[in-house]
């Protein structure tokens, strides 16, 4: 077959489809537009985030037989229509699911250790002891929302703590032997620690809301390493100010472009400054002391780079073997 790939990856993956006999062609530099100009002479594409598979991109690729994300999500591919086409959809959530649960426990530790604001004190001079006084994991009832492959990565991680752990999830009988799944209603009876691990779909477009904060029973902590769009920035602030939410780790926001490359999407305000470009709910974000920030990094390892790459390649030459 003959392979696209639109972003870099780690070099493990164009060596294992070549090894299996396929030809790649490395479109890095290439356009959207240009790359629709020839999409009829590929079998398959590569691509991570740089840009959207939509109706236009499949209806230019009538020899299309497989579309790759490298990453664990799909939602910059119109997939309904993918699949109406009889077009093959590979992702790799198994690939960085070990760094985000690492990263999202990670997260929690520094939150409740106060790491960030101790150690920027101690930089300054201040040696505030008892202002830094942390948190004990231990005892606490850790909730997730949503138990695939990053939830699971993250509850694995939690064995090794005294807490108990509950997941909510839209689908029944996601439960195992690290996790109890309960009813919405018990979940938020009991939580001290809400991390979310859903993708961005319609559903969960805006979930983590002024709604959804006031139905809890009492302040809980949050940790976001799923996507920023399932937040709205402007009412976790309010959370955050008025102590419903006592402290929050956000790998991901909700003003990132839909590539995940930068961090502003607004077109109209390209040639602003940053500063100008920023809105006011992150604004006051980027100044809270129990708020950690990363820029959308939960995954993105070394290790996870290599894993990613190999098992899309897996997946691909499973499905159709070796070329000719």
């Amino acid at each position: 077959m003959i392979i696209l790939h639109s972003d870099t990856n780690h070099p493990t993956l164009i060596k294992q489809l070549d090894d299996a006999g396929h030809h790649n062609i490395e479109g890095f530099s290439q356009s959207r537009e240009e790359t629709l100009e020839n999409q009829h002479l590929y079998d398959g594409i590569v691509i991570r985030s740089r840009y959207t598979i939509d109706r236009e991109f499949i209806d230019a690729a009538p020899n299309l037989k497989f579309i790759a994300r490298v990453g664990a999500g799909l939602e910059n591919i119109d997939v309904e229509y993918a699949e109406a086409h009889g077009i093959t959809l590979f992702s790799a959530p198994e690939g960085n699911r070990n760094a985000v649960g690492e990263h999202t426990l990670a997260m929690l530790l520094s939150l409740f250790n106060k790491l960030n604001k101790a150690d920027r004190e101690v930089r300054d001079g201040l040696w505030h002891r008892e202002e830094n006084r942390g948190l004990e994991l231990d005892g606490k009832t850790v909730g997730i929302v949503g138990y695939g492959n990053m939830g699971k990565a993250f509850a694995k991680k939690l064995r090794g703590f005294d807490v108990e752990i509950i997941c909510y999830d839209i689908k029944e009988g996601v439960g195992d032997e690290h996790v109890r799944q309960v009813s919405l209603e018990e979940f938020r009876e009991k939580c001290d620690v809400v991390s979310l691990h859903t993708p961005w779909t319609p559903e969960t477009d805006q979930m983590i809301n002024k709604e959804f904060i006031d139905a809890y029973k009492k302040p809980f902590w949050f940790i976001n390493t799923a996507r920023g769009k399932n937040v709205v920035t402007a009412d976790l602030v309010d959370a955050l100010k008025d102590g419903r939410v006592l402290g929050a780790g956000l790998d991901v926001l909700e003003y990132e472009k839909a590539s995940f490359e930068s961090l502003f999407s607004n077109k109209k305000n390209v040639s602003l400054s940053i500063e100008n470009q920023i809105p006011d709910a992150m604004r006051e974000l980027m100044f809270l002391n129990n708020v950690i920030l990363s820029p959308h990094v939960a995954g993105w390892t070394k290790e996870s780079h290599e894993r990613l790459a190999s098992v899309i390649a897996g997946k691909i030459i499973d499905k159709f073997g070796k070329g000719e």
